[in-house]
């Protein structure tokens, strides 16, 4: 237990704590009903301080989350949240896990080696980003999805970063950061006509929040890795 507790730092503690007391009492405040949402928020902050270590234990849950959050969009119509968290956070979290179980740094699994990935690759990327955000337009005004726009804007802010996260770069938290603005509109509609989804707009600033500090430790931690390489030359 103890060993634990060091794991984290006590900025971590404190973030990671302060997330989890906010969403608690904005539940209590605006929602008091569904719990799925209040386990499902807990679940994705938990995911996210893990991520900030680069720790697989933090994909392993965001599998979980993604699989709660797909049956939450589905309640408010929101189908492309549905679609992008089950066919696609989902299963590409799982391929993340097993890709940073394969690429441990220095042997040990509790670390992620961090990957550099180069111009060409980018390129690709936003290739097939384009494709997709395209493709899924068209999905989604088929099933009358909620607030096509920004629905469609977060499909690829999704997929940009699950690519970025299988990749194992640090980029990929500042994508999860652009998804997070975004979903922070999309519940703040959903706000409007119920009151119950102002618990599920601040689970995603506190989520803002915390893929901000993951960007900023995965560049320490980077920069650490380059270091220790170095020095076994």
């Amino acid at each position: 237990m103890k060993k634990f507790l060091k794991y984290f730092s006590v900025g971590e503690w404190v973030l990671w704590s302060s997330s989890v007391a906010l969403i608690i009492i904005s539940f209590c405040v605006f929602d008091r009903v569904n719990y799925l949402t209040l386990c499902a928020s807990i679940i994705g902050a938990t995911s996210l301080i893990f991520n900030a270590k680069g720790n697989p234990v933090g994909q392993a849950l965001m599998i979980v989350f993604s699989v709660l959050y797909g049956i939450i969009s589905y309640g408010f119509a929101y189908y492309g949240e549905m679609i992008t968290y089950l066919g696609m956070t989902a299963p590409m979290a799982v391929v993340a896990l097993v890709t940073w179980l394969k690429n441990p740094f220095g042997g040990k699994r509790s670390q992620v080696a961090v990957n550099n990935i180069k111009a060409r690759e980018w390129g690709i990327m936003a290739v097939a980003a384009a494709a997709v955000t395209a493709a899924f337009y068209f999905i989604l005004n088929a099933f009358n999805t909620a607030n096509i726009i920004p629905s469609t804007i977060s499909v690829t802010t999704s997929f940009v970063a699950v690519y970025l996260t299988f990749r194992r770069s640090p980029y990929f938290a500042l994508a999860y950061a652009a998804n997070d603005a975004v979903l922070i509109v999309l519940w703040v509609m959903a706000s409007m006509e119920n009151a119950t989804y102002i618990s599920v707009v601040i689970c995603f600033v506190m989520f803002f929040v915390n893929d901000t500090y993951t960007f900023i430790s995965w560049r320490a931690i980077q920069k650490k890795q380059a270091e220790a390489l170095a020095g076994n030359k």
